[in-house]
């Protein structure tokens, strides 16, 4: 299904877009607080957040068939859906610290504390997670995450399910609220690191 909206025609992604959606989100958070949190590193952040997406975060997100991303592969939208977001959140999907061990090597706690952090916080009523939204910086500004996100908004409103997600910035604190998002709390990464705010929506 390919759901078109003014500006972007949005389609589900697939296993073959992993590799390519793994470069398009490791650009959109490499300035994120939340990029520069996980992979402090400048000179590796870019490597280390592609990894990150190619081999923990698309994958399982892929296969729950709520990861949505545009016809040019422009930017995408993670969603999980009810009951498996429940399942102990972010960490429970990721591959096993073998994984991340190879990814962060001796920060491997430092982004196990990350990940554990988002799990604390994760409601457990059921609802759409919203794990990661991102855009190519070249096309952000353009509505292209607003249109990655209705697909599944529209569904949370007919099903009459919420929806919960983490913002990063202000900016896109902003975006959520336009779509009808509220902070629920406010925190930060660990170690005094930068601010994040929960932010859940109910059904229209």
């Amino acid at each position: 299904m390919t759901v078109t909206s003014t500006t972007t025609r949005v389609r589900p992604a697939t296993a073959a877009d992993a590799q390519a959606l793994a470069g398009v989100l490791a650009r959109a958070f490499h300035d994120d607080p939340a990029g520069r949190w996980f992979f402090p590193a400048g000179a590796t952040r870019a490597r280390g957040l592609e990894r990150m997406f190619g081999a923990l975060i698309l994958p399982p997100a892929i296969a729950h068939g709520q990861t949505y991303t545009t016809e040019g592969l422009g930017g995408a939208a993670l969603w999980t859906p009810p009951g498996a977001s429940e399942r102990g959140g972010m960490l429970a999907q990721l591959r096993g610290l073998a994984a991340m061990a190879r990814i962060w090597g001796r920060d491997v706690r430092r982004a196990m504390r990350g990940f554990a952090l988002l799990d604390e916080m994760h409601p457990h009523e059921p609802h759409h997670y919203l794990g990661i939204l991102g855009v190519s910086p070249e096309l952000q500004g353009r509505g292209i995450g607003s249109a990655l996100m209705q697909p599944v908004l529209e569904r949370c409103d007919r099903d009459g399910m919420p929806a919960y997600l983490e913002a990063t910035t202000p900016r896109n604190r902003a975006l959520y609220e336009r779509h009808g998002f509220r902070v629920v709390l406010q925190a930060r990464w660990p170690d005094f690191g930068p601010p994040l705010w929960p932010m859940w929506r109910d059904p229209a």
